[in-house]
């Protein structure tokens, strides 16, 4: 029975995706520190404010280096050569993707130092609910196809679940309120995730469908459309002037810089692989379920306040993920054996055309 083979593989093919994924992503939660190395990046950001592009140019090419470097160890990674036309083609998701880096670390700076208490991660929480929706509204433009009914439902219902974990609470104090330009920026980057999401699928082919050859076009790429605002932005000045004043944390920027470059890394080639073998909407959801992960680690291992608000969200996240594991499930159910009449499958078969006239025999008459 080669049929019931071939699904097994593939469940198992995407199952171990997927939980790369979100094992990249929950691993810097395990870390010991007094940071909370889950929020290295705001960490980052809080010590040196002046220099957000600049620590997103040191992440890309800290990838790039560890791309060279497991293609020195490992055989089977093999970094693309430089190509002017692979490069144009692949300059629509290198952007979006560079983009939506620049929009995400800014809402990063926007938010608070003590953003993982209500309300100043609200903007960080909206993004992350509006990356379903925007991710289904993209990908039914980008390829005319709208998901099934159930689909949506599941994904409503995922989103729901983001946004009543941001409503307000009187468990938790009313610390500050998040600016509208930090909410913009959170938006517009659950805009171009959403779009680097779908584009993805669509740039694979450039790269031999090789997501390791498409996670060194991005982020190199995105590190050459950096540069020049970097410059522009007069961040490097400014690196040179914190240096020289000797009044500058910058071992909370080396060493945010290194330890975000490394899971950055991680993160972005599980995620490749995770939209190459699954879809970006599905992606989505495996990011969803992974939001609620972290909340519960963040409550069992760093003693986060757990409200109601925050319980029901959970639970509303992860009931919209069931419900759209067993819609796709339900979607992909092979159809039962037909059953084969032996009388006819011995009878010769003609098939007519009307320039040529072709017998089939079935193969116990061809060996009479």
């Amino acid at each position: 029975m080669p049929l019931p083979l071939s699904i097994n593989v593939a469940t198992l093919q995407v199952a171990g995706v997927v939980s790369f994924y979100m094992s990249a992503a929950l691993v810097s939660l395990l870390m010991p520190t007094a940071l909370k190395m889950v929020f290295v990046n705001k960490a980052v950001l809080s010590s040196s404010p002046d220099l957000p592009l600049l620590f997103l140019l040191i992440q890309l090419l800290i990838a790039v280096v560890l791309l060279h470097i497991s293609a020195a160890i490992f055989r089977r990674v093999e970094i693309p050569k430089l190509n002017w036309q692979t490069a144009r083609d692949l300059t629509p998701v290198v952007l979006v993707n560079v983009i939506g880096l620049v929009f995400n670390t800014l809402c990063l700076r926007g938010v608070e130092a003590s953003f993982f208490q209500f309300p100043t991660y609200i903007p960080l929480e909206i993004a992350r609910g509006l990356q379903l929706p925007l991710t289904i509204l993209v990908s039914s433009i980008h390829t005319s196809c709208i998901p099934s009914a159930k689909i949506i439902v599941a994904a409503t219902l995922v989103s729901f679940g983001f946004f009543v974990g941001v409503a307000p609470s009187t468990a938790l104090p009313l610390l500050a309120s998040p600016t509208s330009i930090t909410l913009f920026y959170g938006i517009l980057s659950s805009l171009f995730i959403a779009l680097h999401a779908v584009l993805i699928k669509s740039s694979l082919p450039h790269c031999d469908n090789s997501t390791i050859q498409l996670a060194w076009w991005t982020n190199f790429g995105s590190a050459v459309f950096l540069v020049p605002f970097v410059v522009f932005n007069g961040e490097l000045q400014i690196l040179r002037t914190n240096l020289v004043e000797g009044d500058w944390n910058g071992k909370v920027f080396g060493w945010g810089c290194l330890v975000t470059g490394i899971f950055g890394f991680l993160l972005c080639v599980a995620g490749l692989l995770s939209i190459k073998v699954t879809s970006p909407i599905t992606h989505m959801f495996s990011s969803a379920a992974r939001s609620v992960l972290q909340t519960l680690l963040g409550v069992y291992i760093f003693h986060d306040i757990l409200t109601v608000n925050r319980v029901s969200s959970i639970l509303i996240i992860l009931g919209g993920t069931m419900f759209y594991t067993w819609a796709k499930s339900s979607e992909f159910k092979p159809s039962p054996p037909q059953p084969v009449d032996l009388e006819s499958a011995r009878r010769p078969s003609a098939t007519h055309d009307s320039k040529i006239h072709t017998v089939v025999w079935s193969v116990d008459d061809e060996e009479k």
